[in-house]
């Protein structure tokens, strides 16, 4: 089936080049605008209790948690009560536009005792902003931020609304800075790699058109779905790496095609028969390993999923049916513009490796399995928390606002629960109000408001929202007994409630990323024994990836070094990482096994397959993880505490996954199962042929590497 794609594209090539490239063009263009599209929203369970709060305190209370906080310091020598400074603030609050302003609540107007510090130099004022969906309020936002500063007054503005824009404008900040470093740091080392300018140039082109047409597809996407911010930065990473790997190994394949004596025409046809079979299975993989984020409930997750699988599927597409079409062009000057001789044979270091472990196999699999476990230990004492300010770096100013906010108002603060009585009366609430303040870590409860047989309170609590002491707080307060019915939401309910989702939900994408590896595997080579290795093996690289994070960004080691602060992990990230390792893993293990089995179906015994794959692969796919290390390693300089979480999980996973995984244990694993790896029952052997996937080609030599 490849191979015969591999010839029409050859015939058909300027048709392929123009066709994919004008839509990959019209499309980015057009997805440009989805920008304009994304939300920072979607991070909490829609079927969760705390959710159900929000809705009846808008629906049936009118109370929406305020979108912007402003915190308003005295004078030095003064206090808040100051008639010049309480006339001047009033004023600018005053003056704001009924059609931006929903509601506002200040200490001047209503002279509640939680809306001033207990020195009474600190004093806010809380806004909630007209418009019912995310943009409109942003807008809104937007046109009064300059109102809310009083000339002579210092003035700090925080909450929801300016955080969110704190975090888009950084997010999209970051995200040309990420391109601007990688991409000619990728094309310098492509050119090492490869000596040729042309040759260089290809991997870069297919990652550029990949995130074009990326952003065309979410653009699309976000026309009928919420689209969190993120996915942009997770299709740019993802569209990009996968797209230089993708290129690099067909690339590679058809200058070694030609190095053997193939004529450009059959050179094209084996290359797409070897490595874009190669290519199309382990994208295939990689985008089923991101789907596996939407069985979650949270739209940020879902987000991270279209991003994801659109970039890679895209990026497999251009490779399979654009970069063909371009070599069938260039032919043999795709070495043209030569910088450099290029490497020629096999590395003899790469040589040297694969017999070491063929001879001594215990030896290196041993040791490495019992580091990999050692890495992997600190996982087990992860505590996870949810996506809050402490994202942004310190003293970015919506973080500072939070910090006094947090020491200065407690009942202000997102460590916060909101309780909701439904079905209650006078006595019951009275009764709530009692029991409510001896749960543990439940500071107090005020009551907030009520209608009919709805009312609503307010409990401060003890700690962080992520600390185990908000969580048994949220806890104890839904276990409060009433004849009504209690319901408890907030911040702190809210991150319980999404972890409490996430956990749920893991063992599906488990058994849908277990289940795509082993089914796919087997179509792909044949053997029963290659899916399970790879799955084990996955997993040992995930787990000691989990565990250095864990190590680092919650255990705080190496924190400062990074411009982190430590704190919970967070469990919506942690399954991003989780996807895209998986992904990642078995894309390095596919590009290996192939050229193994296909050794193997050449007649080579099973070391010598085995070392004929490693040495054949290893350098391709070195260079591959220290490209996609480039990419990644660029948005790990975020000053987002969540993309340097990200980028920071994909260095570590690539420098165990691509390195000594797959250079050392792969190889001694499979030297110590011998014959058994190729091994599949005669029945399901026959089912893998009646597919039609597996295709071998001819060998232009079958002597050992």
């Amino acid at each position: 089936m490849f191979a015969r794609w591999g010839a029409l594209v050859h015939r058909r090539r300027w048709v392929v080049l123009v066709a994919v490239l004008v839509v990959t063009v019209t499309g980015g263009l057009w997805g440009l605008g989805v920008f304009d599209k994304l939300t920072q929203g979607g991070y909490e369970d829609p079927g969760s209790q705390s959710a159900q709060v929000s809705r009846i305190m808008q629906d049936a209370l009118g109370q929406r948690p305020a979108d912007v906080v402003v915190v308003y310091t005295a004078p030095a020598g003064r206090t808040v009560d100051d008639p010049d400074m309480a006339a001047r603030v009033t004023q600018a609050l005053s003056g704001l536009p009924p059609e931006r302003v929903a509601q506002r609540v200040d200490y001047w107007s209503t002279q509640a005792p939680t809306l001033i510090s207990g020195d009474r130099t600190l004093a806010l004022a809380t806004i909630t902003l007209a418009g019912e969906d995310y943009d409109t309020r942003q807008v809104n936002y937007q046109a009064i931020a300059d109102q809310l500063t009083v000339e002579g007054i210092e003035t700090r503005v925080g909450g929801q609304a300016p955080t969110e824009q704190a975090m888009t404008d950084r997010s999209n900040a970051d995200l040309v800075i990420a391109e601007a470093i990688s991409l000619p740091v990728t094309l310098v080392l492509l050119l090492f790699i490869f000596g040729s300018a042309v040759a260089a140039a290809l991997p870069v082109l297919v990652g550029g058109l990949s995130i074009f047409g990326a952003l065309g597809v979410l653009r699309a996407l976000s026309l009928g779905l919420e689209v969190n911010n993120f996915a942009v930065n997770v299709a740019t990473l993802l569209g990009l790496g996968m797209a230089i790997d993708y290129g690099l190994f067909i690339v590679g394949r058809f200058r070694e095609e030609l190095a053997g004596g193939a004529e450009p025409r059959e050179a094209v046809r084996r290359t797409v028969a070897t490595a874009g079979r190669t290519v199309a299975f382990s994208a295939t993989l990689l985008v089923i390993a991101l789907s596996g984020l939407l069985v979650f409930p949270m739209d940020f997750l879902k987000s991270m999923a279209y991003g994801g699988m659109s970039a890679v599927a895209i990026a497999a597409i251009v490779s399979l049916t654009l970069l063909p079409a371009l070599l069938a062009i260039l032919g043999r000057n795709v070495d043209r513009l030569a910088v450099r001789r290029a490497p020629t044979g096999e590395p003899r270091w790469l040589g040297r490796v694969a017999d070491a472990v063929m001879r001594r196999p215990v030896w290196f699999a041993a040791p490495i399995i019992a580091v990999l476990v050692v890495l992997a230990l600190p996982f087990g004492d992860v505590r996870f928390g949810g996506y809050d300010v402490k994202q942004l770096p310190p003293g970015d100013p919506n973080r500072v606002t939070a910090e006094v906010i947090a020491d200065n108002f407690p009942g202000a603060g997102d460590n916060t629960a909101e309780i909701v009585l439904r079905g209650a009366d006078q006595a019951d609430a009275a009764a709530f109000v009692a029991a409510g303040k001896q749960v543990p870590g439940v500071l107090d409860v005020v009551p907030t408001g009520a209608n009919g047989d709805v009312f609503a309170f307010s409990a401060p609590l003890a700690g962080e929202s992520s600390s185990d002491e908000a969580r048994d707080a949220v806890d104890g307060l839904r276990a409060v007994a009433s004849d009504a019915e209690v319901l408890v939401g907030g911040f702190p309910a809210m991150v319980a409630d999404s972890v409490d989702a996430i956990v749920a939900q893991v063992p599906w994408m488990i058994a849908i990323l277990v289940g795509a590896t082993l089914v796919l595997m087997f179509l792909a080579f044949g053997s029963i024994l290659l899916p399970v290795k790879a799955v084990v093996m996955s997993a040992l690289s995930l787990s000691a990836t989990f565990g250095v994070l864990v190590f680092v960004f919650q255990q705080g080691h190496f924190a400062d070094a990074l411009g982190v602060t430590p704190q919970p992990a967070q469990a919506g990230m942690m399954v991003l990482i989780g996807a895209v390792v998986f992904g990642l893993s078995t894309d390095y293990e596919t590009f290996l096994l192939s050229r193994m089995v296909e050794a193997r179906a050449h007649g080579m015994s099973t070391p010598d397959a085995v070392r004929t794959g490693l040495v054949r692969t290893g350098r391709m796919i070195t260079a591959a993880a220290l490209l996609l290390g480039v990419v990644t390693g660029a948005f790990a300089m975020s000053s987002l505490a969540s993309m340097r979480f990200i980028g920071t999980g994909m260095i570590v996973a690539l420098l165990l996954d691509a390195t000594v995984v797959r250079m050392l244990l792969v190889p001694a694993v499979l030297r110590l199962l011998g014959d058994a790896s190729w091994w599949a029952p005669r029945g399901l052997r026959r089912l893998q042929e009646r597919a039609g996937l597996s295709e071998v080609e001819a060998p232009r030599e079958l002597e050992r590497v």
